[in-house]
């Protein structure tokens, strides 16, 4: 039973986004199409155990989401007409209805429009990343809408109250009503297929290493955008930033076994048993990578896949091939000003060059970090600076100064795992 229900729930979450996608084109009213949408998810989750799951899945929740979606715009035309006639006293018969396509007519399967296709899934996704909506809002209105986790859920992920999620996601729906539903002009494309996969990199990466709260990793926001990314993949299959960024996840999530310890303490990845690593999904990864590189010109995404490719081929830390990884590092600065590829470049520079050579390349990123002030993502680059200039330091023989930069990490981030490992770091240093 229990294999059963799981495999409901994967269906359910694979059609959500389409239904909802269908809905949206066909009335155009985003929140209650998505209030429908759960609703008629919720009726499945209830009946597909005991009555088996029907033979078209899309189309029983399209037509059960439709009728909800029906009841509710009627019930809202009833609720206006009942207010127009007491603030007019007007009779019903001056009520004008609303345009073709936003009202109640042609209700049910029959009139969809065009049948929904997984197309609607990009849509909606273009939809939820509007360039309207701040990277917040973007992100709570992606894993709702798209990925189909309550608002509950994602507030526990994001570790904030339930009200205020939902604000921000009732906000963020404000925001994008009256939107018309379609992909964005072909000027527009790359722009906001751009802003489409940072959404996707950012929920991975908050899943992988939570930026807060007791946990190290949040399984169910990685692989839920591994999930997102690959159906985004499928509907477009030779765009060469998708399979990257697909390559760049698969292969970082197949760390995961090794990461933690048995009391969950962070494991660096040049102390992880690697023998632990899914080499499943290595060899799924470095074959994406490949791909990736092959499809184009590489992008930001294309570069960091073929870095975390070199590093799980490796099968011990010695064996890692440092001199390439900073070759691409070193297209990927050229590329981005992303402080996250400028520091792990610092790294490589101390592989290769040795420690002094990287603290110096630390120092340089520092005095840069120093001009955007102590907030935002300025806050979270000097916790990683101070690791990473803790690790060099210890690495270089300085132990008082590497003691201080492992404390000072641990001081400032708000991730419990990291901070016990960098404190666990520094005191043995005292010994």
């Amino acid at each position: 039973m229990g294999r059963a229900t799981d495999d409901i729930e994967d269906l359910l979450r694979r059609h959500a986004p389409q239904v909802l996608g269908a809905l949206v084109r066909r009335y155009g009213h985003f929140d209650p199409a998505e209030d429908s949408v759960q609703e008629a998810l919720i009726a499945a989750a209830e009946q597909w155990p005991g009555d088996g799951i029907p033979d078209n899945p899309r189309g029983w929740l399209i037509r059960v989401a439709s009728r909800r979606l029906t009841d509710r715009l009627r019930s809202d035309e009833a609720r206006r007409r009942r207010e127009e006639r007491a603030a007019a006293l007007t009779p019903a018969d001056a009520f004008v209805a609303p345009p073709p396509g936003e009202g109640p007519a042609g209700a049910g399967p029959s009139g969809l429009g065009r049948a929904p296709s997984e197309d609607d899934t990009l849509t909606l996704l273009f939809l939820c990343c509007h360039p309207a909506l701040s990277p917040a809002a973007q992100i709570a209105l992606t894993l709702r809408a798209v990925g189909g986790l309550t608002t509950a859920e994602i507030a526990r992920a994001h570790l904030v109250p339930e009200a205020t999620m939902a604000q921000r996601i009732s906000r963020a729906k404000r925001t994008v009503r009256g939107t018309q539903f379609r992909q964005p002009d072909a000027r527009d494309r790359d722009q906001r297929l751009a802003a489409v996969l940072q959404v996707l990199y950012l929920i991975f990466n908050e899943g992988y290493t939570a930026t807060a709260g007791p946990d190290l990793h949040r399984t169910d926001l990685a692989r839920e955008a591994i999930r997102l990314t690959r159906a985004v993949r499928r509907l477009l299959p030779r765009e060469g930033r998708v399979t990257g960024l697909l390559a760049l996840m698969v292969l970082t999530e197949a760390r995961t076994p090794a990461r933690t310890g048995p009391d969950g303490e962070l494991i660096p990845l040049d102390e992880q048993d690697r023998s632990l690593w899914d080499r499943t999904a290595v060899a799924e990864g470095t074959a994406l990578a490949e791909e990736a590189l092959a499809q184009g010109p590489a992008g930001d995404y294309q570069l960091q896949a073929a870095i975390a490719a070199l590093h799980d081929e490796a099968e011990r830390a010695e064996d890692t091939d440092w001199p390439q990884i900073l070759a691409l590092y070193d297209l990927l600065v050229r590329r981005s000003p992303d402080p996250a590829a400028a520091l792990g470049r610092a790294v490589a520079v101390a592989m290769v060059h040795g420690p002094r050579a990287g603290l110096a390349e630390v120092d340089a990123l520092a005095k840069t970090a120093g001009t955007a002030g102590t907030s935002g993502t300025a806050g979270q680059r000097n916790h990683r600076l101070d690791a990473v200039r803790a690790h060099l330091l210890e690495r270089a023989g300085d132990m008082a100064a590497a003691r201080t930069a492992y404390r000072a990490a641990a001081d400032a981030t708000l991730s419990e795992p990291e901070a016990r490992y960098l404190r666990m770091r520094a005191d043995r240093l005292d010994r």
